[in-house]
């Protein structure tokens, strides 16, 4: 029997691949192969029916090397500890990449959102920053939205440390709705930013982005967001998938009419029927005969299992984690380009990074502002990884991971070792 997937020893696995490619000792990088902290609470709370249920919720902070903790908090019935130390290593990488400030961090709670009343999500939500209060601060640990969580539950995170810090504290959270201190562009900025790197991708390769065929796995923020904007630029959508499965279209789906049916009137494909639409499975979706394959759900999507039946040539991740190294060493073989994670998906931190500069400096930044600055950082970033990955004849993942821990390992060193 095939051993479990486990997210970190992936993030392990490549970190090692950079670090030999990059002549490093492992002294120099030792420090990054473990999380500063790891934080693991209960969660308990009164349930609508006078019940108590009590909930399983993580922190992990990998590195505060160059600056305040950063990272989403996902609530999802499967989370573990493993996953999440994963996705705090990936954010370190993803904040170095786009050379942004801060460190890695991320949390959890085991719970399905869609399970629970909003006022029994609300619960959770404020008990669960209670408990995890001692780690976060804006100077310290700035939590934001990941899967299953939303803009209205920092509003809680925020409204709760507000009351424990006596005072509002607008910067101790990102991705928050816009009447209490969030950032214009910031809903839509992992999207935009997967759509700035497929741009930059097809540019690096001489194709026009606006003839290609997009397959998009995933129906959240994410997903639904790169379709959207992809649809925009003129892409034809022809392969859209969520948990329930998949559609497809070989004309084009309608992509505005899917997000509203999906992420704005929280349906699921399953229930979405139009002339000409064919339902399929997810896997089919990632295996679509498409130019373009954006994986916008979760972590050990693209296995050896299904790696050499994805068509599509181009790959830019959008969820965390969504490629095997298996899967990874096929496809490179196979000569495609995979933009990893850490560089493709990182346009929602960018934002969250000008929302909270905004927060600390009293400021308000207009959306084509923070839109214009989003493109400028993600295409700098993008051809450093571009430079790197070719200047050592290295995927692109692998040049992401370079770039990422240069900087990482240079933090460390100026800093060194205490005491």
């Amino acid at each position: 029997m095939a051993a479990a997937y486990n997210p970190y020893e992936n993030m392990l696995n490549v970190l090692e691949k950079a670090a030999g490619m990059l002549g490093l000792a492992e002294s120099d990088y030792e420090a990054l192969k473990y999380p500063e902290r790891e934080l693991k609470v209960s969660v308990p709370v009164r349930m609508d029916d006078g019940s108590i249920r009590v909930f399983e919720g993580y922190r992990v902070q990998h590195s505060s090397s160059r600056g305040p903790c950063k990272g989403g908090i996902r609530f999802h019935p499967q989370v573990d500890i493993d996953e999440v130390k994963a996705l705090a290593a990936w954010m370190s990488l993803k904040c170095a990449v786009v050379n942004i400030p801060y460190g890695g961090a991320k949390g959890a709670v085991k719970v399905d959102p869609r399970s629970v009343s909003k006022g029994e999500l609300e619960r959770i939500t404020r008990r669960y920053t209670a408990a995890i209060l001692p780690l976060i601060g804006p100077d310290k640990d700035i939590p934001a939205p990941d899967v299953g969580s939303t803009p209205e539950m920092m509003g809680w995170i925020m409204d709760t440390y507000s009351v424990f810090q006596g005072h509002t504290v607008p910067g101790v959270v990102t991705g928050k709705p816009i009447g209490v201190g969030g950032s214009l562009g910031r809903g839509e900025a992992t999207g935009r930013g997967v759509l700035f790197t497929a741009r930059e991708l097809f540019a690096r390769l001489g194709k026009d982005l606006s003839h290609a065929r997009v397959a998009v796995q995933g129906m959240g923020n994410v997903g639904g967001t790169t379709a959207r904007l992809l649809a925009r630029e003129g892409c034809k959508v022809v392969a859209l998938a969520d948990v329930t499965g998949g559609v497809i279209c070989e004309d084009g789906l309608n992509v505005e009419e899917i997000y509203q049916h999906c992420y704005v009137d929280r349906n699921f494909l399953d229930t979405y029927n139009a002339p000409g639409v064919i339902h399929c499975t997810g896997r089919e979706v990632l295996c679509a005969d498409v130019d373009l394959l954006v994986p916008a759900a979760l972590e050990n999507q693209l296995t050896a299992d299904i790696a050499a039946e994805v068509r599509a040539p181009l790959i830019v991740e959008g969820a965390n984690g969504p490629t095997t190294v298996e899967a990874d060493e096929i496809f490179a073989k196979m000569g495609k380009y995979v933009v990893p994670d850490i560089l493709a998906n990182a346009g929602g931190v960018v934002v969250s990074y000008f929302e909270w500069v905004q927060n600390i400096q009293s400021l308000m930044w207009d959306e084509e502002q923070v839109n214009g600055m989003l493109e400028k950082v993600m295409r700098r970033a993008f051809a450093e990884v571009w430079d790197k990955a070719h200047a050592h004849n290295a995927t692109l993942r692998l040049g992401a991971n370079m770039v990422a821990l240069e900087r990482l390992v240079t933090a460390k060193k100026i800093r060194g070792i205490f005491p």
